[in-house]
């Protein structure tokens, strides 16, 4: 046989992985192969294959009579609308996509490339975990990954798409990246499976309930995304590289935008009358940004708080809102966390903010006690007060108590704070307030429940308003919601060569 011959059945035989009878099991669990996942994510003919010809080094077992070239993993570089990225993609059909010494080296090498050339690492995770017949070489592989993956964190983009079984070791690596993506049905994640925990909790608990994708999404916040299917899931990830940029030292693209009249009517008359009445603040957003541009992040966790991105003339910015539709905004445990994670990323990778702030305040009782709302409500404190990229604050109703300061208010560091008409700034709510100032003269009273009224509308002339604030500056104008979105095209173009010389330090210790 003559070599290029022989080259060419090399590459025919890496291309094939486990073999045909694997591919087509994998395609009846509705999944696709490692290198079709490829051809969906990027441009067409961009991808180059590193490491095709790699193999195992496993004599133990029999392993040293099941070899495949590539060994369970396809690695290489691409691109995705033009832009460069590095990815890997683990194939089921080697050995359950289980992680070997070379499979791991494949993939380190791809995350060297990326922070070198400083371009975002897409990981697409179809594994059974480490591979048993390898012992501690396998586990050795991960670490060696998850060491990278911190050292990546901040510097360039990391995205990780679970697209089947991830299990054991396997689930830290994409829980050090910055967004998860699952496929509902068909991926699943868990440090232990449903037997081991059968065994040792005695808990009867499947697969799906246990780590599947809506269980991530909206129970433990462990995935960003849960899509329908792996297409979906593909697309969500063009998508949001499209708000992000390269690496921490470039901006985001910016997308052409013709300037036309910016005022939003339909704002003026969103705030209902009733201040204890709840209205959806996604429909604030969708007349703030550009149209059909908003992309929800963490979308079924946390629903009291809203992050994602969207654009704003044309230029990426980050959002994290109150949503009174949801537990009428208060933060919560779950709520700090999801809005400080958005937080950090957004700094880390240039992306301005924008807060717009609804929130009576933060959830009160034993179960949020217990669990750590003082830690964790200062996550959101520390990551706001933290953040260096241009930050605005929109207060659209109520800013109250501890809560009105965590949401980046400007004593935290907000460049510009604008407040609604309909802006209610104060320690608490005006019935709770009356009731600890005005104590002796309720009791007092004949008609103790006209009092109490009667003091809860002179408190809230008094303090339910956006004027105290404004008057000393905390609030640096108040503003005609139709015109915010003018305004806020307006101020990022002033904040964009922000700089802010932050203090000689290795790190800050944030509450975790």
């Amino acid at each position: 046989m003559d070599k290029i011959s022989l080259l060419n059945k090399k590459q025919q035989e890496a291309v094939l992985g486990g073999g045909a009878k694997r591919i087509d099991a994998q395609h009846k669990k509705g999944k696709l192969t490692a290198r079709e996942r490829l051809q969906l994510l990027l441009d067409e003919g961009s991808f180059e294959e590193i490491g095709m010809l790699v193999t195992h080094r496993s004599q133990d077992f029999g392993m040293e009579k099941e070899v495949y070239l590539g060994d369970g993993v396809v690695t290489g570089y691409g691109t995705i609308n033009g832009r460069l990225v590095y990815v890997f993609s683990q194939d089921f059909t080697v050995f359950g996509g289980s992680l070997s010494e070379t499979h791991a080296e494949k993939i380190c090498k791809i995350m060297d490339l990326a922070m070198q050339n400083g371009a975002p690492v897409i990981g697409l995770n179809d594994s059974g975990g480490a591979r048993i017949q390898e012992g501690v070489v396998s586990l050795g592989g991960y670490a060696d990954i998850f060491h990278r993956n911190v050292q990546a964190s901040g510097v360039i983009p990391q995205i990780s798409a679970v697209m089947g079984p991830c299990a054991g070791g396997a689930v830290y690596s994409p829980a050090i990246t910055d967004f998860i993506m699952m496929v509902e049905n068909t991926s699943y994640m868990f440090v232990t499976g449903p037997n081991v925990v059968k065994t040792v909790t005695h808990e009867t608990v499947t697969s799906e309930e246990l780590g599947g994708a809506q269980t991530h999404a909206s129970k433990s916040g462990v995935t960003h995304f849960a899509c329908a299917n792996e297409v979906e899931c593909i697309e969500n990830i063009k998508r949001l590289l499209s708000y992000i940029p390269q690496n921490c030292e470039e901006d985001a693209p910016v997308y052409a935008y013709e300037q036309a009249d910016e005022t939003r009517a339909k704002l003026d008359n969103i705030i209902p009358d009733n201040p204890n009445q709840p209205y959806d603040i996604k429909e604030v957003i969708e007349e703030l940004v550009d149209g059909n541009s908003f992309l929800e992040v963490h979308k079924d966790y946390a629903e009291n708080i809203i992050v994602g991105f969207a654009r704003l003339g044309g230029r990426s910015i980050g959002i994290v809102a109150n949503q009174p539709a949801s537990l009428a905004g208060v933060l919560d445990i779950n709520a700090s966390k999801k809005g400080a994670r958005f937080t950090r990323f957004c700094d880390a990778f240039n992306i301005p903010l924008l807060v717009l702030v609804d929130v009576p305040g933060f959830l009160p009782g034993t179960d949020q006690e217990w669990n750590g709302i003082i830690i964790n409500g200062a996550k959101l404190l520390y990551a706001l007060s933290e953040a260096t990229v241009p930050k605005i604050t929109v207060i659209t109703r109520k800013a109250y108590g501890g809560a009105y300061d965590v949401m980046n208010s400007k004593h935290i560091g907000a460049d510009l704070n604008y407040a609604w008409p309909t802006a209610e700034i104060a320690v608490m709510g005006a019935k709770g307030a009356a009731e600890i100032i005005f104590k002796k003269e309720i009791a007092e009273a004949a008609d103790h429940e006209a009092k109490w009224k009667e003091k809860e509308m002179e408190y809230m002339e008094k303090f339910a308003n956006p004027y105290g604030a404004a008057s000393r500056g905390f609030v640096d104008e108040v503003i005609i919601p139709s015109a915010t979105r003018a305004k806020l095209i307006k101020a990022y173009k002033m904040l964009e060569h922000k700089v802010v010389n932050a203090p000689k330090r290795k790190h800050g210790n944030i509450p975790l």
